[in-house]
């Protein structure tokens, strides 16, 4: 298309409009191209620069092998502590040593016939896991004097002690023995009345001579009416 300017001849303008479009035409090439191969998305960009979160199950695993690092862990420990404690005869299960009330068990015969036979007989000193006074479930192993038989089968006997009890009224005085591997003198506590099974013996000791077995014995029989 050919307009007049106020120049000498005719301005062609017809040709700097193919021109425009064919420039238009190239840009919006070159723009598609980008969009469609390269520049990283808004999305990509802020995964990419992100470290990726730890799960839970991960930070416990870190966790476990710290702690291995450092030992067994608590777990562990608490089952090999309990594995370590040796647990005595007559100390829990149905077997357990146990004090009993001595004026609520009933009549009771005492006698004397210690026989070594694995046996806890009336007569003999044996040892037993004795819980403590405060009855909080705490005991220790310790010496017996077994006075009578019950009927279920379980053993009546009284607790030694070898502190010096000498004079005291709720002791007996028995003498030096076998059961006391420093040959101590003894005293029986009349007070406590403990309750033995034969799978809670931990071993026989000793046969206590008839004497001062017959002193205890009669000190009872005075005390709950036992005979």
């Amino acid at each position: 298309m050919a307009v007049w300017g106020s120049g000498s001849g005719p301005v062609i303008v017809g040709g700097m409009g193919l021109l425009g479009n064919l420039l238009k035409t190239v840009s919006g090439a070159v723009t598609g191209g980008r969009r469609r191969g390269g520049a990283p998305s808004r999305d990509a960009g802020r995964s990419g620069g992100r470290r990726p979160r730890s799960t839970p199950a991960a930070r416990s695993s870190s966790s476990s092998s710290v702690a291995a690092a450092h030992g067994h862990p608590a777990g562990e420990r608490a089952r090999s502590s309990r594995a370590d404690v040796e647990v005595s005869p007559g100390e829990f299960g149905p077997d357990a040593t146990m004090e009993v009330d001595p004026h609520r068990i009933g009549p009771v015969r005492m006698s004397y016939s210690p026989h070594t036979d694995g046996a806890p007989d009336p007569g003999e000193i044996v040892w037993t896991w004795v819980p403590f006074e405060e009855n909080d479930g705490r005991g220790k192993d310790r010496p017996v004097l077994v006075v009578a038989v019950e009927s279920a089968g379980t053993y009546l006997a009284v607790q030694l002690t070898s502190k010096d009890h000498d004079g005291e009224g709720d002791f007996v005085p028995v003498g030096a023995g076998g059961w006391d591997g420093e040959h101590r003198p003894s005293w029986v506590n009349l007070d406590r009345v403990i309750r033995v099974h034969q799978g809670g013996m931990r071993r026989e000791a000793a046969a206590l001579p008839r004497e001062p077995f017959e002193r205890v014995t009669s000190r009872l029989h005075q005390r709950y009416g036992w005979r």
